[in-house]
């Protein structure tokens, strides 16, 4: 039966809104001001002769606008949110609160030390539990987000590269690696020379022997990889760079599948940002803000950015300038950020650690391992997986399970979503053909997983009882339906305009 349409365009309760600045009456504001007293003004040629084409709202009016369009969000707080490589996890509400108290939500960089003890003791504390975590040397907590912290990594090689006049310039990047590694590479000066992964979507030490020699600055690793797998030859690529005079820089981007049972130094790494935003429960997505604290290496340590806190008889203070560090006996490659570093996602961070303690950490990256394999082992069945198991904190299937179909990535991944799933991330990574990344995180429930499973599954069996169709139009039950992606990509539309239809 066809769905009949509504004259107001609005399904029952879930109001079809319009866009803010498609409401009329611009004349009309929701509180009354006096008229501009005289003046005389000074913008000569750069006076606006025209209106400023604001919306004009009564309160009531802004009130439900924007709050009808949160009740269109999807969020962690509202459903399964599987995307791989991404984190999407609950996030306790006790650290949100604590990221609030007033002495460390209103605390402003430009405020004596002496007023700011609180804060430098926090992000001391943060540093060495980060420290003691890796089992690195030294930290960076001053950038702002994953590739920050990536690029923190790298300029910190070229430092140590340039302090010994050694002008090689080649970086080994994996293809199971991230994306941003090579343009990171790239950024900080040096050549990117790929290695492919083995059939067992890994990185092999083989592989990277054959391209190893003087002209090698590093290799950039990403453990475990972007299919989800640990790099089980790790310390043995470390070796390898190291004997040739080359560093290793690890992305830690997926740390929250190693927390409390791996130390990244012990698998030989010079280098690895943080994701706080991921692993130690910051909201993660949405624009940030984010923060990824870089660790380092004995060998890199001297090479930390400004400023970093330091600890003296009288109390905490920060080393803010190149010579100050340079005093303190260190080389700093500069400086990354202004001011200290995300400071709301520091306070976020160590809440986190305090309240979960080592075996909380070691518990919680236990269970992120579990959940994937326990999604491996449920669905194995009815989707392709590329490579065998175990996997790490995230599973990865691949779309030979649709071949013959008629049925795409995509439009499986749609079909979800008329399910109430947010769908996996799907088309990534790049190296297995039509990708389905899924990752439970630890903080889902059994009954949410199986709930999730049963879903796939049925999916699964309308596509094998020849049901195609219903996949092209997913999905149905949404404000919008399916939009043209490939236009969207080549004729964005990113402001709205009054002439446009």
């Amino acid at each position: 039966m066809t769905t009949p349409s509504t004259f107001t365009g609005n399904k029952g309760l879930q109001t079809e809104e319009r866009l803010i600045f498609e409401y009329e009456h611009a004349e009309r504001t929701a509180v009354d001001l006096p008229p501009a007293p005289a003046h005389h003004p000074r913008l000569g040629s750069m006076r606006r002769t025209t209106k400023i084409g604001l919306p004009g709202l009564a309160e009531p009016q802004v009130v439900r606008h924007y709050t009808r369009l949160s009740q269109k969000n999807f969020g962690i707080d509202t459903g399964f949110f599987p995307l791989g490589s991404c984190t999407m996890k609950h996030n306790p509400r006790l650290n949100e609160k604590l990221a609030r108290l007033s002495g460390l939500a209103a605390i402003h960089p430009f405020q004596p030390v002496s007023t700011s003890q609180g804060a430098l003791a926090l992000m001391d504390r943060l540093g060495n539990w980060l420290k003691e975590l890796t089992g690195m040397a030294a930290v960076a907590l001053s950038p702002a987000a994953g590739a920050h912290g990536e690029l923190c990594g790298m300029m910190a090689i070229r430092a140590a590269l340039d302090e010994r006049q050694d002008e090689r310039r080649t970086v080994l990047v994996p293809q199971s690696a991230h994306g941003t590694n090579p343009a990171t590479a790239t950024l900080c000066g040096f050549r990117v020379e790929g290695i492919p992964a083995e059939s067992s979507g890994r990185v092999s030490v083989k592989a990277v022997r054959e391209r190893m020699g003087p002209h090698v600055a590093a290799i950039m690793i990403t453990n475990p990889n972007t299919c989800g797998l640990f790099e089980s030859e790790m310390a043995a690529i470390a070796e390898e760079v190291h004997r040739a005079g080359g560093f290793v820089y690890m992305d830690g981007a997926n740390f929250n599948a190693l927390v409390g049972r791996v130390r990244i130094a012990d698998l030989g790494a010079d280098a690895m940002h943080i994701n706080l935003h991921k692993t130690f429960s910051t909201p993660h997505g949405g624009g940030g803000p984010g923060s990824g604290p870089t660790v380092l290496s004995e060998a890199l340590a001297r090479f930390a950015p400004v400023p970093y806190v330091k600890r003296y008889p009288e109390g905490f203070r920060l080393i803010e300038t190149e010579d100050e560090a340079r005093a303190d006996g260190n080389n700093p490659f500069g400086r990354l950020k202004g001011y200290h570093g995300q400071f709301g996602m520091f306070v976020r961070a160590m809440a986190y650690m305090m309240s979960m303690g080592l075996d909380g950490l070691q518990q919680a990256s236990g269970d992120a391992v579990l959940n994937a394999n326990y999604l491996l082992a449920q669905l194995g069945d009815v989707l392709s997986a590329p490579f065998t198991g175990p996997v790490m904190h995230e599973v990865l299937f691949d779309d030979r399970f649709l071949k013959d179909t008629g049925v795409s990535t995509l439009d499986f991944a749609k079909a979800l979503i008329d399910e109430g799933f947010h769908p996996m991330t799907i088309y990534f990574p790049l190296v297995v053909q039509g990708a389905l990344l899924i990752e439970p995180t630890e903080t889902e429930s059994k009954a949410t997983l199986d709930t999730f499973i049963e879903t796939v599954r049925s999916l699964v069996a309308a596509i094998r009882q020849g049901q195609a169709e219903r996949f092209h139009q997913a999905p149905v039950y949404t404000p919008r339906r399916r939009l043209d992606e490939t236009r969207a990509a080549r004729t964005p539309v990113l402001r709205w305009s009054p002439h446009e239809t």
